[in-house]
């Protein structure tokens, strides 16, 4: 079957996207549109069959190098293949005029694993990266069937913690974008308690409003008293929901406000019709070392994995990062910087 390569319009690319086994918000329009106000250009490349149906695609984002080097592009979650190996040569071959020295890819595999998709990515003439920009590995967990059965698939203290907030006078609301702003300069406070650095507010208003156009976004606040203590950003694409983002302020920690949170935050998702719900990151390492050490550790995403471990996910990894190389000498060049950034 002939296929040819096009640049679809936000409506045709979303539309194919929601569809396919491996969607993800990452790869809608919308998540390009945010990033555009950041730096990023996105670019949407795509294969169509005969009827003009999308059968395999990526949107890329593209960035500008230091010192007149060329572009560099990146693409969460992708690529989105096609059943048809000629579509997805063809696919690569588009991928490799797109103007960028090289494009790194993160394909998602989280919610369909696929054993052989390592090979097929070697077979394409990609080689691992040494640097990834999502989280490699999560936990999901499954929303089907009833809230009891989603409860009950939770350890006791987690579910316990989800019901204390209701009784300790803790209210969930869905916010605005404003509210989006004043999330994100509560990103500041946890950020600073949790040591790690945060986006700036504006960032997290840009996302919320990027996706609520469509209604596949979500900001759930935990209050008590006129006062909030907590946050969370979830977005959805098909039958997936993610928590991207979370908040919490430094009072009244003992009503357990991001236990209810999370729980609001599954009803919404399952409400919304999503078959699971995406807990976004935790430290990389197989499910027996995470139990062995997760009592001890406080570095990295161990204190995060504490918390979400109680919530009934199965741990899975991503295969990481991937890079297409299209000029050698400038990805030479990115690897020393990379190297060197991780020495210092």
């Amino acid at each position: 079957m002939p296929y040819h390569i096009c640049t679809p319009h936000a409506a045709r690319w979303d539309a194919f996207v929601r569809a396919h086994p491996d969607a993800h918000a990452l790869q809608l329009s919308a998540w390009g549109v945010h990033q555009s106000r950041f730096g990023w250009r996105p670019l949407r490349v795509a294969i169509a069959d005969e009827a003009g149906e999308l059968v395999a695609g990526a949107q890329v984002l593209m960035r500008r190098l230091p010192l007149g080097m060329g572009k560099r592009a990146y693409a969460p979650a992708a690529p989105l293949f096609s059943a048809d190996e000629e579509a997805n040569a063809l696919l690569w071959q588009a991928l490799r005029r797109c103007g960028a020295a090289f494009v790194k890819f993160e394909p998602c595999n989280w919610y369909r694993p696929r054993p052989d998709l390592p090979e097929r990515l070697l077979r394409a003439g990609l080689r691992r990266s040494p640097e990834t920009v999502q989280v490699v590995r999560t936990l999901i967990v499954d929303l089907r069937g009833s809230e009891e059965e989603i409860l009950r698939r939770m350890n006791q203290s987690t579910r316990y913690k989800c019901r204390l907030g209701a009784k300790k006078g803790v209210t969930v609301r869905q916010g605005d974008a404003q509210d989006a702003l004043r999330f994100g300069a509560l990103m500041q406070v946890t950020a600073r308690r949790n040591g790690f650095r945060a986006r700036p507010p504006e960032y997290y208003q840009s996302a919320y409003q990027a996706f609520a156009p469509s209604g596949e976004v979500a900001l759930l606040i935990a209050s008590h008293a006129g006062q909030d203590l907590a946050c969370a950003m979830i977005f959805r694409c098909g039958e997936n929901a993610y928590y991207l983002y979370g908040a919490s302020s430094d009072i009244e920690r003992n009503r357990m406000p991001t236990y209810i949170l999370q729980w609001e935050a599954m009803r919404w998702a399952k409400a919304q019709g999503a078959l699971r719900y995406d807990l976004w990151g935790i430290p990389d390492a197989d499910w027996e070392t995470l139990e062995a050490e997760f009592e001890r550790r406080a570095d990295g995403l161990w204190r995060v994995y504490k918390f979400k471990r109680g919530f009934g996910g199965e741990v899975r990894r991503s295969v990481g990062a991937w890079d297409l190389v299209n000029n050698r000498l400038i990805y030479a060049a990115y690897l020393w910087y990379v190297r060197r950034r991780g020495k210092g």
